[in-house]
């Protein structure tokens, strides 16, 4: 392995440095989305509006609370504090800190887009610098060019471009489970803070 990183040349470096950070920024969005799971949405989410029509706010505050790295605690606890609010201008609200959660949910995902589209990128300009100093060893050689002469070049530009292909494919894939993952989550935030809203609504009448 450490030969072919080699024989790949300089442009092997960003690549691999690009793969470092990419690798770090899936394991820690899978770690965040793996801890949403640690809590029982459905459950949490009914005990919640049992406390507010029962008219225990504070227990549903202070459940709230409890769980607020989640984000669909976090939605709650704005809405139960906002609840005087009229129901369109809370429904703003909480879309407001459903969209502060969706874009926590996000974080970093900018970047692996980056490392994504630049991967394949650089192992092209391997490919160039590659074919550039075959040439070049062509040109020196004239008449008594040999393969050995040519691999150093040929071996850069193979082995660039297909690092860059290696690590931005899976990483593409992680991309778009994350993206895929976040839109699910999303709705549910959606959906659950328009039951908020509409109960809410009853306790004020």
């Amino acid at each position: 392995m450490l030969n072919l990183i080699i024989k790949g040349g300089p442009v092997m470096l960003p690549i691999i440095l690009g793969s470092i950070l990419g690798l770090a920024i899936v394991i820690e969005r899978i770690i965040v989305l793996i801890s949403l799971n640690s809590i029982n949405g459905f459950e949490f989410v009914q005990q919640i509006f049992r406390n507010l029509k029962s008219d225990k706010i504070q227990a549903a505050s202070n459940l709230c609370e409890e769980n607020i790295k989640f984000p669909i605690a976090a939605i709650f606890k704005v809405g139960i504090e906002r609840r005087s609010l009229p129901s369109d201008r809370l429904e703003a609200v909480l879309e407001q800190a459903g969209n502060n959660q969706v874009q926590r949910l996000e974080k970093r995902l900018g970047a692996l887009a980056t490392i994504i589209a630049i991967e394949p990128l650089l192992g092209f300009l391997g490919t160039i610098t590659g074919l550039i100093r075959a040439f070049m060893s062509w040109e020196k050689a004239g008449a008594n060019v040999t393969v050995n002469l040519l691999a150093g070049g040929i071996y850069e530009a193979m082995i660039t471009t297909a690092a860059g292909l290696i690590i931005a494919i899976p990483l593409y894939l992680f991309y778009n489970y994350f993206i895929n993952s976040i839109k699910y989550v999303s709705n549910d935030l959606t959906n659950h803070s328009i039951q908020l809203i509409e109960i809410l609504s009853e306790i004020k009448k």
